[in-house]
């Protein structure tokens, strides 16, 4: 499986990284880190090096409870960051993580190759018009109501088949867009409490599907945390852990925050894959 982002291609048939970028002060682990063009430049190089094919920067913090931030707000967070970055790491598939249908055009302007939207076009009816004009990748994300409510939209009757349904209407939406280059992103903590994050990740593999890209984004995050007892801080190994079950389940791109152990974990997982491909090969031929 392939991603076209402008012109670069992103090969998954090797799972890919996705390093976040948080450049707000409120977000759930990282927020006021990277606020700084220093800070930024130093965090992206250290990611790259780790492993990185994807950069996603965020200037809207997205947590639950938060609250959105105009457009010009979030323009002006990127514009101060966002062409140094660029300048500096031009190799490097770019990201931005915004529901804005302005924030994307002036980010494709800048070199930008994906737009990552939690809302999946629901938020802004500018965005998909935007991502077609432009040629850009799309993440799509499910989830329901706004950061600031949605967790008071945790209830479904039926979990997956809503999921399912609900890409099954974006397909059909981006098809009439001509949207052609998109993943999709089961919104784990989004608008689904902890047993129905379990529940969903459970059932990566029924997205399959829609044979699209699967981007998971489960770092660090309260399912996790909240489960062990523990904080965000202390969520590595548990983080690490489920990644590996999300590769095992189909997932294409992980979204972290810890870009060495995800990398390892899917250099782990290729060489089991590997392995157990060789050894389907040896038994056939012996048979």
């Amino acid at each position: 499986m392939i991603l076209k982002c402008k012109d670069q291609i992103l090969d998954l048939s090797t799972p890919k990284i996705m390093g976040i970028l948080n450049v707000t002060s409120d977000s759930f682990f990282d927020g006021g880190r990277y606020q700084h063009i220093d800070q930024a430049l130093a965090q992206t190089e250290k990611m790259v090096q780790e492993g990185a094919a994807i950069i996603d920067i965020g200037a809207m913090s997205s947590r639950p409870g938060s609250k959105m931030i105009d457009p010009e707000e979030e323009a002006a967070i990127l514009k101060s960051i966002l062409p140094i970055l660029i300048s500096q790491f031009s190799s490097v598939i770019w990201s931005v993580d915004t529901v804005h249908a302005t924030t994307a055009s002036f980010a494709s302007g800048l070199g930008v190759h994906i737009i990552n939207d939690i809302s999946g076009g629901h938020f802004d009816p500018n965005m998909l018009d935007v991502v077609a004009g432009h040629s850009l990748t799309y993440v799509a994300m499910h989830m329901k109501g706004t950061p600031e409510d949605m967790m008071t939209h945790a209830n479904y009757q039926d979990l997956i088949m809503e999921i399912l349904t609900y890409f099954v209407e974006r397909r059909r939406k981006f098809e009439h867009f001509g949207i052609k280059d998109y993943a999709i992103d089961l919104g784990f903590g989004f608008s689904k409490d902890l047993q129905q994050n379990y529940e969903l990740f459970s059932r990566i593999s029924d997205f399959q599907i829609f044979d699209r890209p699967i981007l998971v984004g489960i770092s660090r995050k309260s399912m996790i945390y909240k489960l062990l007892g523990t904080s965000a801080d202390d969520a590595l190994n548990g983080t690490t852990a489920l990644h590996m079950a999300a590769l095992m389940s189909g997932a294409n791109i992980l979204r972290v925050h810890d870009v060495k152990e995800a990398s390892e974990c899917v250099k782990l997982y290729m060489q089991c894959i590997h392995v157990r491909d060789a050894m389907g090969t040896d038994n056939m031929q012996k048979s």
